[in-house]
């Protein structure tokens, strides 16, 4: 099981430019077999689904090939396999259809470490059905959420939890499956945001103790749109707002409009890039997923071994991932440095390390650092120990006091 960086970093036409790119998680660079796939259905003739014309069928195809590749991805059936604009917009637009179901009392979770477009979405559903918000905090000094967090935030009257995979400012991994359990013992349903896991662990829905799971395929060398997953089951008593004359059936009740078909092949492209990150494997889609899922997490562990001990090490220098399970996500600040000085001292060497809060409001406030948030440092299939060098060399040229 080799992962060859070299050979994986060719496929990226936009590494010709020269960064050193550790801006993965907020969208990864884009593969070229997954640019071919969006450019060859944009130029081929493609219709509204159906199954007369050339076109027509191709667009079906295409609609049906993405839900099998998300599927085998998330493994989870492809009729529960919904597609939308951005995980955010899917998240507001389901918060509303299931939030028409509870009542006055009911009580919905949220927690400090999520992104915000897993926390602002049921706010405002909880205050549409007269529900009440509970919080979860999270350890700041080890960046732990754990069951002993959520469980005093839970109770009889619990309809949702909503929760993180892993966060996208400090790569926090909560222990889901024990979550579910706590979840599902009160009665309640568990919503979880994959939008920064999934690029870095093989997710299983059904492993995962999750009921709703949603995910972005261009945080893994995908095309901008939004993935939705679960049980089909689990969508068929939902009843969301949709125009009269569109399909009832699901998942398309879920699907405002046209779907963007180029889009679509890309994401399937995305996934079969993924799969084959380590070459020469047989086996089913999903088999080959886990390999090079297991393949990348080892490159990306390796690189990580290299680089944090060696942040920790820079004067000044302080790490706010601190948690013992988590993805290869480091956010930093810099005693007596601005957050934004540090991004434009390494972008003027070529290296690209974002600053900001990164829309985790609730995590940077949490943490002590305001709108301000840090530098965030994300590990990408395409990173070499070349780039973690860059890096490293520009914080230590990094003029301090």
């Amino acid at each position: 099981m080799t992962y060859d960086v070299a050979a994986v970093r060719a496929q990226f036409p936009a590494l010709a430019e020269g960064a050193a790119h550790f801006d993965g998680p907020g969208g990864t660079q884009t593969p070229e077999p997954v640019a071919r796939a969006v450019a060859d259905t944009l130029l081929a003739a493609v219709a509204n689904r159906g199954t007369v014309t050339a076109a027509e069928r191709r667009a079906e195809e295409i609609v049906g090939a993405a839900r099998r590749a998300m599927g085998d991805l998330l493994a989870v059936e492809p009729r529960g396999v919904v597609f939308g604009r951005s995980a955010t917009e899917l998240t507001f637009h389901v918060s509303r259809t299931l939030a028409a179901g509870w009542e006055p009392g009911d009580e919905v979770v949220v927690s400090r470490l999520d992104h915000d477009c897993n926390v602002r979405p049921w706010l405002y559903a909880a205050e549409q059905a007269g529900a009440t918000v509970r919080w979860v905090d999270f350890d700041p000094a080890t960046g732990e959420l754990t069951t002993k967090h959520l469980s005093a935030a839970l109770s009889g009257r619990t309809v949702l939890v909503a929760l993180t995979a892993a966060s996208n400012l400090i790569g926090t991994r909560p222990d889901l499956p024990a979550i579910a359990e706590l979840v599902h013992g009160v009665g309640a349903q568990l919503w979880v945001d994959g939008v920064h896991a999934t690029a870095h662990a093989l997710p299983d829905l059904e492993a995962s103790g999750a009921d709703f799971w949603v995910c972005s395929p261009y945080k893994f060398l995908g095309p901008h749109c939004g993935v939705l997953a679960a049980r089909p089951e689990t969508l068929e008593p939902l009843r969301p707002a949709k125009l009269l004359p569109s399909t009832d059936a699901v998942p398309e009740r879920f699907e405002l409009g046209t779907l963007p078909y180029e889009l679509l092949a890309g994401t399937t492209a995305a996934v079969d890039f993924l799969a084959d990150l380590v070459p020469g494997q047989t086996g089913t889609r999903r088999e080959r997923l886990a390999t090079s899922y297991a393949a990348l997490e080892g490159h990306e562990e390796h690189l990580l071994s290299r680089l944090e001990p060696a942040l920790r090490e820079l004067p000044g220098v302080r790490l706010h991932s601190n948690a013992a399970r988590r993805t290869p996500t480091l956010l930093l600040t810099i005693e007596g440095v601005d957050p934004q000085t540090v991004r434009q001292h390494l972008a003027d060497r070529g290296v690209n390390a974002p600053a900001g809060h990164f829309y985790a409001w609730e995590t940077s406030h949490h943490l002590g650092l305001g709108a301000d948030g840090g530098v965030r440092v994300g590990l990408a299939p395409y990173t070499d120990e070349a780039d973690v060098d860059r890096l490293l060399e520009g914080l230590r040229t990094l003029p301090c006091g």
